[in-house]
């Protein structure tokens, strides 16, 4: 691990006509038409996510459900899990 990164499980599940992806610890969702773009922006929801939790001073820990997590519910719908990385910077004031 990075200095300023916290890594989280990503979940890309194939939906009807695009691929949702799914932030286990954090409960964010996003998607795509493809499998880098639902990954991608994952990415982008759970930093922008993080961001305004931590500035707001609130807890940003969510965890999906037992009942509600794919790998449980509906294992045959995942196309991928995967270590989603998200780099954050840390700002301290006086």
């Amino acid at each position: 691990m990075r200095e300023n990164e916290l890594t989280f499980t990503g979940v890309v599940v194939q939906d009807e006509n695009a691929y949702a992806s799914l932030c286990l610890e954090l409960d964010v969702a996003s998607q795509g038409e493809t499998v880098a773009e639902a990954k991608n922006a994952l990415v982008e929801a759970a930093a922008l996510y993080l961001e305004t939790a931590i500035e707001n001073n609130l807890p940003y820990l969510r965890p999906v459900p037992r009942e509600d997590d794919p790998r449980y519910a509906t294992p045959a719908e995942i196309i991928e899990t995967f270590p989603l990385r998200v780099n954050i910077a840390v700002h301290a004031y006086a």
